[in-house]
């Protein structure tokens, strides 16, 4: 009869709880302040270079137009779409501060700190 390592008890060590070094209930609070930051913060930017992109192409657009009134109005709608939605990105950020402030959160960008406060 064959002995397969799958038949054989095999000693793993300790368990593995949380998300490594990180999992620890102590500092999750800051984890989660960390992760929201950083999506937070890369989400700006995808809008951001967005609006970059939906501006260049808006420019070439209307150059390119040739006197051609839909063109022309079409690479309008363009770069204005990007600039306003580049607005309603950056007036979320101040909107969710002040939300914060009226709700009686000191820092609704920072829940860790908002956390720690909890009784």
């Amino acid at each position: 009869m064959y002995s397969f390592l799958a038949q054989h008890e095999q000693d793993i060590g300790t368990p593995i709880e949380g998300i490594g070094e990180l999992g620890t209930s102590a500092n999750a609070p800051s984890l989660f302040s960390q992760i929201l930051t950083m999506v937070i913060g890369l989400l700006t930017l995808i809008a951001g270079v967005w609006f970059i992109f939906l501006l260049i192409t808006g420019g070439i657009a209307w150059m390119s137009s040739g006197g051609d009134q839909a063109k022309l109005t079409a690479a309008r709608s363009k770069m204005f779409s990007g600039a306003v939605g580049l607005a309603i990105v950056v007036a979320a950020l101040f909107l969710a501060e002040i939300f914060g402030g009226l709700i009686g959160l000191g820092d609704i960008l920072d829940p860790a700190g908002e956390i720690t406060r909890l009784p």
